[in-house]
């Protein structure tokens, strides 16, 4: 495998329109496949992208997975037996790339890597507040992770090598007890593929897969959020809590804001939970309100929220917001790889924050999360307007944006 790999032939910007054929889903358009396929049944996709090189090199995802910021496991299957460990992993942790069996997977590339983002992005037909994130794994010859299945879809893109996958619907998900990993039971495969670089497969939730390297390979996966019910559930109450004293947002009626007892009697079994605490706390939970801005709110604020391991690098010298601007009009600006922008018809939504969407706003905002950049002769027509050039450069000062979209 060469030392360095060459940039994914694609721009970041690169989204198939939803009437548009697209290479990427076989010449569907992304309408088609939303409508036939997605959560619905498989797709295999020979040359989604033809003559794709593997956004990192070998070296490169080693280095990745010997930093800190990155999440990576290493599965072994040696004699039989499956193994697993959290990185982050020095090169001499790693077994030899001539040895059989192992598997090296690390999530969120694009986090890192404008190359990853850059492939990442030609997923965006579906919206980014489904996109998670682009793993790579890296195997040597017989490198897998075991018979499996995911509560999300998943593209599962060959970058590198080839991997035979076996995959089928079934019924029994019974998992195999005192592995350090979800391995099925009893896998029953009812298709089964071998994927060559630009290959590509895509399975809905809940399809099992087992997908074991011919020789050294690299697949990218990109995977969909799909919170539990208990999740969003626990979220959007603890969402609530925080926001019960803001008149704009969920409210309580009169009265029931804190809890009170003034008719609580003396008692004689201290220990025993009272009755009138029962009713009162019932009351209480029974006049919480809220309405669609708020589970709106919840949503942005919820999946725009970077990961704990996620950190912004600020510029180490920043332009002064002048220059900024001098600098923005010659060559546009862009979002970091990192940044996650969401918006509805009321408020945006940024890296877990949120705002009221102005008027002003309304001209450029929506433009500059849904490309995710601007022209620099764009950001010309806009820069008159002040408050948007002094809240851009506030995003530039902690690393949210960057300047030289064009290059």
């Amino acid at each position: 495998m060469p030392a360095r790999s060459p940039n994914v032939p694609s721009s970041p910007f690169a989204v198939p329109l939803p009437d548009e054929p697209s290479t990427l889903l076989g010449n569907l358009t992304p309408a088609q496949f939303m409508r036939r396929y997605w959560q619905k049944k498989p797709l295999l996709i020979r040359q989604a992208i033809p003559g794709i090189q593997a956004p990192l090199s070998r070296d490169e995802l080693f280095e990745l997975a010997d930093s800190e910021d990155a999440e990576s496991r290493l599965i072994t299957h040696f004699r039989k037996s499956w193994a697993m460990e959290h990185g982050p992993f020095a090169p001499d942790e790693l077994p030899s790339v001539k040895k059989r069996d192992w598997t090296l997977l690390v999530q969120g590339v694009n986090l890192h890597d404008d190359r990853a983002r850059a492939l990442l992005d030609r997923f965006r037909f579906i919206p980014d507040a489904r996109l998670d994130d682009l793993m790579i794994s890296y195997a040597t010859d017989g490198g897998g992770v075991g018979a499996h299945f995911d509560s999300y879809d998943v593209f599962l893109l060959q970058v590198h090598g080839k991997r035979r996958w076996r995959f089928g619907a079934q019924r029994d998900l019974s998992l195999k007890e005192g592995l350090p990993l979800k391995v099925l039971q009893h896998f029953e495969a009812d298709e089964e593929w071998v994927l060559e670089p630009g290959d590509m497969l895509y399975l809905p939730p809940h399809i099992a897969h087992d997908g074991v390297a011919e020789g050294e390979c690299m697949t990218a996966s990109i995977g969909f959020r799909a919170p539990s019910a208990s999740e969003l559930s626990g979220q959007f109450l603890y969402h609530l809590a925080e926001r019960l004293d803001d008149a704009h947002s969920a409210s309580a009626k009169s009265g029931a804001l804190r809890y009170r007892d003034p008719a609580q009697p003396a008692v004689s079994r201290p220990a025993l939970l009272p009755q009138i605490m029962i009713e009162r706390v019932g009351a209480i939970l029974a006049n919480i309100e809220w309405n669609e801005k708020d589970v709106a709110s919840f949503l942005g604020t919820y999946l725009s929220e970077p990961k704990p391991n996620v950190v912004f690098d600020p510029p180490r010298r920043p332009l002064n917001e002048n220059r900024f601007i001098e600098r923005a009009k010659q060559s546009g600006l862009k979002l970091d790889k990192k940044t996650v922008l969401l918006y509805d018809t009321h408020a945006y939504f940024m890296n877990g924050e949120q705002d009221l969407m102005s008027g002003k706003a309304k001209k450029w905002l929506p433009e500059l999360a849904d490309k995710r950049y601007l022209e620099g002769k764009r950001f010309v027509t806009l820069s008159g307007d002040s408050s948007m050039t002094v809240l851009l450069h506030e995003w530039y000062c902690a690393g949210w944006i960057q300047v030289d979209a064009n290059a």
